[in-house]
């Protein structure tokens, strides 16, 4: 991807379909990390773009860092935006760890598509089979599909469930 906010379209999309056993806070902490490396690289001039943080080797790594500091900066973000008043919701280990390897291991296979430097294998194997599975524009396209359709849904699963809650309450 040109820049980590393409990948978030995905993570809405199965944020909607998973809906509080996945954290979109901690999937979008996960690809921030994930592009740490390469703006270094092009910052510096130095490296190579997609290295050693886009294998799922690395993916692996990164995403346990992640998840043990993605938990609390989530925790941390959701009552700054006032969706944790009171510190009353809590990031179960699990949704965060799922979360976190979801966003790494789904960041090197939307990357393996489009970037010829990418070996998602390495070090058991240099090759990237995912190269060109589909055109760059067909990818951005998913991706910013995937996000808008996620969003309908979530938000329309949102209304369903309160409405629910609405009718149990009577």
């Amino acid at each position: 991807m040109p820049f980590t906010p393409l990948h978030m379209g995905p993570g809405i999309a199965i944020k909607a379909l998973l809906q509080g056993s996945f954290s979109l806070m901690v999937f979008g902490w996960t690809q921030i990390i994930m592009d740490i490396q390469p703006l270094i690289v092009l910052i510096t001039g130095e490296g190579h773009l997609h290295g050693f943080s886009h294998t799922y080797v690395g993916a692996t790594l990164l995403a346990l860092l992640a998840a043990l500091t993605g938990k609390y900066l989530s925790e941390i973000g959701l009552f700054v935006l006032g969706l944790n008043q009171e510190w009353k919701v809590k990031i179960a280990w699990w949704v965060t760890f799922l979360s976190a390897f979801i966003g790494a291991y789904s960041h090197v296979l939307l990357d393996s598509i489009m970037h010829s430097d990418l070996e998602p294998f390495y070090p058991f194997d240099r090759h990237n089979p995912f190269l060109g599975f589909i055109s760059i524009e067909a990818l951005h396209k998913l991706c910013l599909y995937s996000g808008a359709v996620g969003g309908v849904l979530y938000f329309t699963v949102l209304e369903i469930l309160k409405h629910k809650n609405k009718r149990a309450q009577r």
